[in-house]
């Protein structure tokens, strides 16, 4: 039955006080965000009851409607409905509302400036990836259709790959002034600075002259480390360089800061990055890099309980935002190392055991719609790469099934810590996911597949068997015959 979205944002609003109780609107992928005006009438459980809302709840001062991937259909119609909107937002993270700077806010601030800096970079990330896990599947190792000297492989190996992951600090540069609200273009030219072709000619004859360092303005020691394809630097850099921009702004007249506020912003930040920030960025990358390699490396019940541990978890990891953290952590472990073993593959695979409870839930129930449903949260991972339907659709509706994704991302990050399955580029966030196993062999891409295949199984099956109460059952049975 086809989904009546009008019908959706009809109800929300009736639940919410109307139209007239919200002072705008945005969605986000699969959310619908109101800002109300009297935030005491929206009633969780009755939102909760309403056809085609999946759950509810309040973040960062605004009400939260999850619906799913319909959600920009529902949003048109809450607009014709008379809601103002402000269109949607880039990611499924909340700004949050203002508080006292203290610890606890301090790190929160970061850890949100290197998510949501490091989400706007992924798209980047994850093309440049593809290309190259597209010149391993046809290269010699193994459908052997190109060459690896040929130009076509070179093209798809380096040349594209390179066009993202080389020119990343730029791209960094980009994505963080637009999070921290400073000059996007001097977040490019720094990003520019630490790859420009000048230092990168002294850094690549560093290793026959022996050389540790050159000097900025002559007199300033800057350390000769090659910073393409490094997060941390400028991550680091961006913060300091939106305070030196404001600084410039204060002081330089307004007719002039046109010219003054960019040359002055980068004439202080240049030394200040090159000298201090970048070369303290590049020491705790490889710290990190370092890390994330041992927990995937260790063997041993250190490996398979990390690996086990977040498969099981990641979901509600997703729905506190902190999944995105040890994301960004498998990034600079991958860039660091060139691949990871713990983190991004234990991510892959908590996919599938989501995908495969919803799939289990399909094949259980017997009313039409809600049949319909589940496999529709089943397919938006599978296809589309969304897990949160199926998490709140699914899971939170039948909190047993909860235990099943968890209990097949535990079985399937068992599989993968046994056998070493390593992922080489970041993968898709859908089926395509596997393809980051390619780079690692066949043997590597089986199991990583036999570890993945076998989390969705095993969720589904859990899910089946024991995934709904009694009186569950019997609701379903019944609403089928009515």
């Amino acid at each position: 039955m086809a989904v009546d979205n009008k019908k959706i944002a009809e109800d929300v609003l009736a639940a919410v006080g109307g139209a007239s109780n919200v002072t705008n609107a945005t969605h986000c992928m699969t959310r619908l965000r109101l800002n109300l005006k009297d935030q005491s009438i929206p009633n969780d459980n009755e939102v909760k009851k309403i056809k085609g809302v999946l759950g509810a709840q309040w973040s960062g001062g605004q009400y939260q409607v999850i619906i799913g991937q319909n959600v920009p259909k529902v949003y048109d119609a809450a607009i014709a409905l008379g809601v103002k909107g402000e269109g949607s937002i880039d990611e499924n993270l909340d700004d949050g509302t203002k508080e006292p700077l203290t610890v606890k806010t301090a790190g929160k601030k970061a850890l949100n400036y290197l998510s949501k800096t490091m989400c706007m970079t992924i798209p980047i990330i994850m093309g440049a990836a593809m290309f190259r896990t597209l010149a391993v599947l046809c290269g010699d190792g193994m459908l052997g259709i190109w060459s690896a000297d040929s130009d076509i492989y070179n093209f798809f190996y380096n040349w594209i790959y390179n066009a993202g992951y080389y020119f990343l600090p730029v791209y960094l540069g980009w994505a963080a002034a637009k999070q921290l609200g400073c000059s996007q273009p001097l977040g490019m030219m720094l990003g520019g600075v630490l790859i420009a072709p000048e230092f990168m000619t002294l850094v690549n004859a560093a290793a026959d002259s022996g050389a540790t360092t050159t000097m900025v303005y002559g007199v300033l020691p800057a350390q000769l480390n090659n910073y393409s394809a490094t997060v941390l630097p400028m991550l680091l850099s961006m913060p300091v360089l939106m305070v030196v921009e404001k600084f410039m702004k204060k002081i330089i007249p307004d007719m002039l800061s046109t010219v003054f506020v960019p040359v002055c912003t980068m004439a202080v930040m240049t030394p200040v990055s090159l000298c201090a920030l970048a070369p303290i960025g590049s020491i705790l990358g490889d710290l990190v890099g370092n890390f994330m390699f041992g927990l995937g490396n260790a063997g041993g019940i250190v490996t398979i309980l990390s690996l086990v541990a977040i498969a099981a978890l990641w979901e509600f990891l997703v729905m506190t935002g902190m999944h995105q953290v040890l994301i960004a952590l498998g990034i600079v472990q991958v860039l660091t190392s060139g691949s990871d073993s713990c983190v991004m593959v234990a991510g892959a695979i908590a996919q599938f055991a989501t995908w495969g409870m919803a799939f289990g839930a399909f094949l259980r129930l017997k009313e039409v719609d809600e049949k319909g449903a589940m496999l529709g949260f089943s397919l938006s991972g599978i296809v589309g790469g969304v897990t949160e339907p199926a998490l709140y659709g699914c899971g939170f509706k039948y909190t047993r099934c909860l235990g099943a994704m968890v209990a097949g991302g535990a079985i399937g990050g068992l599989i993968a810590a046994l056998t070493n399955v390593t992922t080489y580029v970041l993968g898709a966030t859908n089926i395509l996911g596997i393809t980051g196993y390619v780079a690692g062999g066949t043997a590597n891409l089986v199991w990583g597949c036999v570890a993945s295949g076998t989390a969705f199984v095993a969720a589904a099956a859990i899910a089946y068997f024991f995934g709904f109460t009694k009186e569950q059952l019997d609701e379903d049975a019944a609403a089928a015959k009515a």
